[in-house]
């Protein structure tokens, strides 16, 4: 039988005990020299009652009472009961694009614009869910670890842009690496991947992401934003648009979307790929789409309706007060 404390910041009481004695030991020497002040010691037997010596132990009796009292605020607790509940929630981290591809304004207002309204309208369909941002170009960073408050998420996707990161190109193995390290208190086969991309400038690393995804327990549901026809891709300079991309040969670059590598990295760790164009579409899917597999976490809590004894030591402790009350007629210490 397990035995604990229900009240164990209440043992300080026991510091009353100290100084309850400390009083009673000067009350004797001051009732002591009253007697000395009064009388010679050699009329204290005909001036004064003899005490019995069951009065003596009146004292003791009172320090009992009080001692009993404070087992029964501390309150002495057995047994405890273990509950396990099973709770389904899901870990998804979105990994987001921010290439200067993503500036692209085939898709109104641009992609990128596009890929921060899809996460934000898939956190409503959302519930208790934890949710994390890494985002990623030619390097990966994360942004938000896994939380539940979408408020935060929130404002920290509105305020993403392309320059947050200044390597370009589009590595699928630094954002699956980035985001694996972001899953390691979740156990593998619940950790659940929102890609979002154009796919374009593909570094060729889409079979390494896999291998890690599959290594890791990651499943990704991909979602390609962007037209097959694509757009210039506009260069801005502190917010100001100076112009749009020139390959080498001085020809107005055309970035169209790529759906190869976004297809076989969803099919190969056991998502789906979703068209993000459509923005009354792709946020029910992609919620749809994670709460098929809702991971359980198992939580066990142990119950506080265990076995009260402060009954007994408050029984105690009356017992000592009602005794001291009948058998001192005098109600004090009789010393």
């Amino acid at each position: 039988m397990n035995w604990y404390l229900g009240n164990y910041w209440y043992l300080l009481l026991l510091l009353i005990l100290p100084f309850l004695s400390v009083l009673f030991v000067r009350y004797l020497r001051w009732k002591s020299r009253k007697k000395e002040l009064f009388a010679e010691s050699k009329f204290h037997d005909g001036l004064f009652e003899k005490n019995t010596s069951f009065l003596r132990f009146f004292p003791v009796l009172y320090f009992l009472a009080v001692l009993f009292l404070i087992f029964s605020i501390v309150d002495l607790l057995s047994g405890s009961e273990k509950i396990k509940s099973v709770q389904k929630m899901n870990n998804v981290m979105f990994v987001m694009d921010v290439s200067n591809s993503m500036n692209a304004e085939d898709i109104s207002p641009d992609r990128l614009t596009q890929a921060k309204n899809i996460i934000i309208n898939t956190i409503k369909e959302l519930k208790n869910d934890k949710i994390g941002i890494v985002i990623f170009a030619g390097e990966a960073v994360s942004v938000m670890p896994l939380t539940t408050d979408y408020g935060t998420v929130e404002t920290y996707i509105s305020d993403l842009k392309t320059d947050n990161i200044t390597i370009q190109g589009t590595d699928f193995l630094q954002a699956m690496e980035i985001t694996s390290g972001k899953f390691k208190n979740i156990s593998k086969g619940s950790r659940k991947v929102v890609l979002i991309s154009d796919g374009e400038d593909n570094e060729g690393n889409d079979n390494a992401a896999v291998r890690l995804a599959n290594k890791e327990g990651i499943t990704i549901t991909s979602v390609g934003i962007g037209t097959d026809e694509g757009a210039p891709v506009p260069v801005y300079e502190l917010g100001q648009l100076e112009g749009y991309k020139f390959d080498r040969n001085g020809e107005t670059v055309i970035s169209k979307r790529q759906t190869e590598a976004l297809k076989k990295m969803a099919e190969s760790t056991g998502g789906i790929y979703i068209d993000g164009n459509n923005m009354n579409d792709a946020p029910q899917r992609i919620a749809q789409e994670i709460s098929k597999k809702s991971s359980e976490t198992d939580t066990v809590v142990n119950s506080q309706n265990a076995n009260h004894y402060y009954q007994y030591f408050l029984g105690v402790s009356i017992f000592f007060f009602i005794f001291i009350y009948l058998f001192n007629p005098k109600r004090d210490f009789n010393l």
